[in-house]
């Protein structure tokens, strides 16, 4: 079959465009910026597509010879993101028919009895958008999706592990059916072959246990070997409150927070199980959540996570490059440059920028970075709980703690793009180099390009902290690359 996977930048599409490929498929990738898919381990194996679903660009190029389409775009944390999403799902089932595409394949949410959330009624949109159309569509409806890196296990692992007792809302009285990551993949990529053309509806997916969200933290914290947790529900807990507890203890920021905390105000159980019609549970049933939840913290623990929730959730930064030129930016760049000579080798001193953020932290003042990131929270940004995807390799597009990777060169470059809520735009630019006569050296250059005199007062007002912040990070990293090894270790395998 020959796919088009939208959303292949996202946590489950990144994931199933691989397993498409394993299982014979030919995948073309619809994305805004082919950069983003530049890097991953399957980019020479995929036909990579430019445009955009919510400006009804490049879909007719992409459509072309297209015999099934996947939908994994969403608008979530962008403002009318219901608006958003009603445009691009119509956009691309309009494309659809008109390409003659046999099947659409879109993966929504659970559509609860009563007033939906905006979330939820958005997925359930979308999925209608679709039913109704002339080309026949699967739309598969799953509540809590857990693994490694997705937004809803990182929001109850940093629920748990942070908060021994904690006052919480109703909600975590209701009941949900989560489902493993592995078998949400599974049925997506039998979706492309299994379900005959007359076939057009939804399904609901779910794992074996059904359980209150409270009883998913305390069999966390068992499986995690933490001690039980102390759950006090309190009525007075909106979800709005409930959205801020969640942005400011978990890397998950308020405006994908409030979304996913709406969602649990309904109980999200299965209805029916129709699906294992055309696609019969494993001989040793789905993965129920404890197994689910052992797997996934294998992955994180061993840094094997695959795909990440913040792969595909930029917080409103703008994508234009590096400014190279002050007149690109209206007249003014602010810009900090730093040099240091290194005894390392070249390679060295790229493992250790490559390896930058996340555990190994920014090489300077602790202090400093920690106090930026909970400004940034404050005002709704990411922060720095972001982390990474993986401690020492980077792909462009991949998130960085509150920075995003603009441009890698393996062994020459790392920008990084702000996505810190700043008034205006900055960039982070890591190089390693060698002078004429052979010796390494590291340079580092900040650049800000004010937004109105609030930006200007910005760069001056913060200024005197850049030495102490990166100056000290320039000096550090200069240092690290001695103390890093020839080699990297080899990594541990993960299940």
């Amino acid at each position: 079959m020959r796919c088009l996977v939208t959303g292949a930048t996202g946590y489950v599409g990144g994931r199933l465009v691989p397993r498409l490929l394993a299982a014979g498929h030919e995948v073309r990738c619809l994305t805004r910026d082919a950069r983003r898919l530049r890097d991953v381990p399957w980019a020479a194996r995929v036909d990579v597509a430019e445009g955009d679903v919510a400006e009804d660009a490049g879909l007719a190029a992409a459509m072309e010879g297209v015999e099934v389409a996947y939908y994994l775009v969403h608008a979530l944390g962008q403002e009318s993101f219901e608006d958003v999403d009603r445009l691009s799902a119509l956009n691309f089932a309009i494309a659809c028919e008109r390409a003659g595409v046999e099947r659409i394949v879109y993966l929504g949410g659970p559509v609860p009895s009563g007033k939906a959330s905006a979330h939820l009624r958005s997925r359930g949109e979308v999925g209608d958008i679709f039913l109704r159309c002339a080309v026949p569509a699967t739309v598969l409806r799953a509540a809590v999706i857990i693994g490694s890196g997705s937004a809803s296990f990182e929001m109850l692992r940093y629920l748990t592990e942070r908060l021994p007792a904690m006052v919480t809302p109703k909600w975590v009285r209701n009941r949900v059916q989560p489902i493993a990551i592995r078998d949400v993949l599974r049925y997506l990529v039998a979706a492309a072959t299994v379900f005959p053309p007359p076939v057009n509806r939804a399904f609901d997916i779910g794992g074996p246990d059904v359980l209150t969200y409270a009883e998913l933290m305390q069999r966390y914290a068992r499986i995690a070997h933490l001690r039980r947790r102390l759950l006090v529900p309190v009525r007075a807990l909106s979800p709005r409150l409930s959205s801020y507890w969640v942005g400011l203890v978990t890397p998950v920021p308020n405006r994908i927070a409030r979304p996913l905390v709406d969602s649990l105000i309904h109980e999200a159980v299965c209805t029916e199980h129709d699906i294992a019609r055309y696609v019969p549970d494993p001989h040793d049933g789905l993965t129920g959540f404890d197994t689910a939840v052992t797997l996934a913290l294998r992955r994180v623990r061993a840094a094997d996570v695959e795909t990440r929730w913040s792969g595909a959730t930029p917080l409103g930064a703008p994508s234009d490059p590096l400014p190279s030129d002050p007149a690109w930016s209206g007249g003014s760049a602010y810009r900090d440059e730093r040099a240091h000579y290194t005894p390392a080798t070249p390679e060295q001193l790229w493992r250790v920028i490559e390896s930058i953020g996340g555990e190994r932290g920014w090489y300077s003042s602790r202090l400093a970075w920690a106090l930026r990131g909970g400004i940034d929270r404050l005002f709704g940004g990411a922060g720095q709980r972001r982390g990474r995807r993986d401690q020492h390799r980077l792909y462009a597009g991949e998130a960085v703690d509150f920075w995003r990777v603009e441009e890698i060169v393996p062994g020459e470059l790392l920008r990084l793009r702000a996505e810190m809520k700043l008034p205006g735009r900055a960039w982070l630019e890591l190089r390693a180099a060698a002078d004429e006569a052979g010796r390494t050296v590291y340079e580092q250059v900040l650049v800000f390009v004010p937004r109105g005199l609030a930006g200007h007062a910005y760069w001056r007002s913060v200024a005197p902290l850049h030495g102490l912040v990166f100056g000290r990070m320039a000096r550090n990293i200069a240092r690290a690359a001695v103390r890093e090894p020839e080699t990297r270790p080899a990594r541990a395998a993960a299940s």
